[in-house]
């Protein structure tokens, strides 16, 4: 209800709190719907780019700014109140497609029913999790891009998987020997997309060269009088701030890296306040 009071004012709004349906795994999430027609004026607010969408009487005009915005205060409310959060700004690392998402439901339930007799007699069946092929596609990239330094390596070790990778308008695809046409990196998810593929052939490279020119500073001869200390303790941060660069080691995108830039820069301003 604040969130709406803060983000939809002037609008009539039903907020809906509901656990998962289906799977029955418990989640807790919310529905808001909004009624579209504003009843009063309200203040001016960030996302708002024409004098009517202020104006009692007129639509809210739902834009790519408004969507950014909302996206960006509700990763800053998870964070403040300490929730699990995901980068609602820069996409998902595994596209999962409705079509996707029941093939793998249906093939684990085929496969759960072919292992029971075998559980039951007390073998261990070889397989007990059912991967579609677009999830076996991904594991074969990740592990090709897990060694690879530049693109022909990349490619090269695909296509001893019998993968082909494609380059069309600066897009990504992947042809199987199962299939004719290519999976694009769309369905799959942004991780396997251009610009995501070469940061990762980058970063690879780039640790290939440290290591490679790593050499000691000092020649170990002997024993030293010079005894290592510990580094002091710092106390932690009152404020909270967001580890930009541990997130992104994690594989947050670059609309995280903005959002918790920003973030941070109003934590430390209101520090100084």
């Amino acid at each position: 209800e604040k969130f709406c009071a803060e983000h939809f004012p002037g609008h009539q709004a039903l907020v809906c709190t509901h656990p998962d349906g289906h799977n029955h795994s418990g989640n807790i999430h919310v529905h808001i719907v909004i009624n579209s027609l504003r009843i009063e004026e309200v203040p001016f607010l960030p996302y708002m780019d024409r004098p009517a969408d202020t104006k009692a009487g007129c639509k809210h005009r739902c834009t790519d700014a408004a969507l950014r915005y909302f996206k960006s205060e509700v990763m800053e409310m998870c964070h403040r109140e300490g929730l699990y959060q995901i980068d609602l700004l820069n996409g998902s690392k595994n596209r999962v497609t409705d079509r996707e998402y029941w093939a793998q439901k249906k093939g684990q339930a085929a496969l759960d029913k072919q292992n029971a007799p075998m559980i039951a007699g007390g073998i261990t069946p070889r397989q007990t999790k059912f991967e579609t092929n677009k999830e076996k596609l991904r594991q074969t990239i990740r592990e090709a891009l897990a060694t690879a330094t530049g693109f022909d390596e990349f490619s090269s070790l695909l296509l001893r998987e019998g993968v082909t990778v494609k380059e069309s308008r600066g897009r990504l695809s992947y042809l199987t020997p199962d299939r004719t046409k290519p999976i694009t990196a769309r369905k799959l998810g942004d991780d396997f997309d251009r610009a995501a593929v070469l940061a990762v052939l980058e970063r690879n490279a780039a640790r290939a060269a440290e290591k490679a020119a790593a050499i000691p500073e000092y020649p170990r001869h002997g024993k030293t009088d010079i005894q290592p200390t510990k580094a002091p303790q710092t106390a932690p941060n009152v404020q909270r701030l967001v580890d930009i660069e541990q997130k992104k080691a994690e594989g947050k995108g670059r609309g995280y890296e903005r959002w918790a830039t920003m973030h941070n820069l109003k934590q430390m301003a209101a520090t100084l306040n």
